[in-house]
């Protein structure tokens, strides 16, 4: 059942929408290329099994952690509603 002037079928392709753009975000922040057995941030060692699970890997866990903490989760407003319209 769709709403005012929405097509039915619009809210699920407002999630799918959704979970595709984050599917893509995350696979971006993926390491890629020549992975490095020392961390590039502090030079500690990058244990094997990380090298493994990750190929590409540039930084320990540790490193990493903090990497992931400081990152900003910006997106698309598919909602239109007034209210978050006028933020």
């Amino acid at each position: 059942m769709a709403n005012g002037w929405a097509h039915d079928g619009a809210v699920l392709d407002q999630i799918e929408d959704t979970v595709t753009d984050g599917v893509s975000t995350a696979r971006a922040r993926l390491p890629s290329g020549p992975g490095t057995e020392d961390c590039v941030a502090c030079g500690e060692d990058i244990p094997e099994a990380r090298r493994k699970a990750l190929p590409g890997v540039t930084t320990c866990v540790a490193c990493q952690s903090g990497r992931d903490k400081r990152i900003v989760v910006a997106g698309i407003n598919r909602r239109g509603s007034k209210d978050s319209q006028l933020r």
